[in-house]
């Protein structure tokens, strides 16, 4: 379906894509049930094929519905990793990618894919965050994961825990810091963040006693920032994480991703969203994978992180253009 003869929107009403992702995972279910809940607040294209909402004799409801038709009907499976199925996830995404950069979409939120079904497609995959920057051409993009408690940046994303270390360096680092403060300014509407930097060793290596990347990386890239950005760091990763807890930090950067992702989905697992900085639009997804062992039980799947991965990109677009 083409979206060419549908005017842009001139009131609040955000028009938000929506990437179906495994088509053999619970994102048809999860995108259901999130619709539903969010009728009338924006306007929705989803882009994706109609063989599972059939399989599970379900209709589709939203503004508009792009069914790319790539997939076969006869054989279809939920809970499945297949190459078709990986190979249909990454279409959903391109086009995805083509009505953005038409300017027929505001904002764009993927839920989730299976990147061992992506792979098996001969698509080199390693996340959304990866392939949505190459495709855009974005030169440095952020990973912020955030639930109603907590918001987190982190420094280092899908790669072994034995290459963090040497993925920590200065330039990074800034680069973290500084475009996780332009986006809370931007996106979340705040005039003077509070930032707070984990150290990466226990303890944030009492002072140089445990490791000393806290001391010949971290600390120099704080102070040369402190002039012009609310930071303090590092603090022991445990500490800090507490600290934001409780108000008094915005946003945390954290060395690696679990020390993001524990406390995330200790403290509330179903808010939880993945949020992409740097790209020319918003982009957000579900902070969790394709459940492929519930996907054929319609009833299981939790849309809530979907529902808040949406309300996000349509609150966030909304701040950006008052910016």
């Amino acid at each position: 379906m083409s979206l060419k003869a549908n005017p842009t929107l001139k009131s609040s009403r955000v028009r938000v894509g929506i990437t179906l992702g495994d088509p053999s995972g619970i994102g048809p279910s999860i995108l259901l049930k999130a619709l539903k809940s969010l009728s009338g607040i924006a306007r929705f294209t989803v882009i994706g094929s109609n063989v599972p909402f059939k399989k599970n004799k379900l209709k589709l409801d939203a503004s508009y519905f792009i069914d790319l038709d790539n997939l076969n009907q006869k054989g279809f499976s939920f809970g499945k990793i297949r190459p078709e199925y990986g190979r249909a996830s990454i279409e959903y995404l391109d086009k995805a990618i083509e009505l953005i950069k038409q300017g027929q979409i505001d904002c764009l939120v993927t839920l989730p894919v299976s990147k061992e079904a992506v792979n098996l497609s001969g698509v080199k995959f390693s996340g959304h965050t990866e392939y949505l920057a190459k495709k855009c051409g974005a030169e440095d993009t952020v990973m912020m994961l955030l639930n109603k408690d907590l918001k987190f940046s982190l420094l280092t994303r899908h790669i072994p825990l034995k290459d963090v270390t040497r993925n920590i360096n200065g330039p990074n680092l800034k680069n973290n810091i500084v475009m996780t403060c332009r986006a809370l300014k931007e996106l979340f509407g705040l005039d003077d963040p509070r930032i707070v930097v984990c150290g990466l060793n226990p303890h944030a290596s009492d002072n140089g006693v445990i490791g000393d990347e806290e001391n010949r990386v971290i600390k120099p890239v704080l102070k040369r920032l402190k002039h012009k950005i609310l930071i303090d760091g590092p603090i022991s990763a445990d500490i800090a994480v507490a600290l934001a807890k409780n108000n008094k930090y915005d946003c945390v950067i954290a060395m690696y991703h679990d020390q993001a992702l524990i406390p995330l989905k200790l403290t509330s697992f179903d808010t939880g969203v993945n949020l992409t900085l740097g790209l020319p639009f918003v982009r957000t997804s579900p902070l969790h994978g394709t459940a492929f062992d519930i996907a054929p039980f319609f009833d299981q799947a939790n849309p809530q992180s979907a529902i808040a991965a949406i309300k996000l990109a349509i609150q966030c677009t909304l701040n950006q253009k008052k910016a």
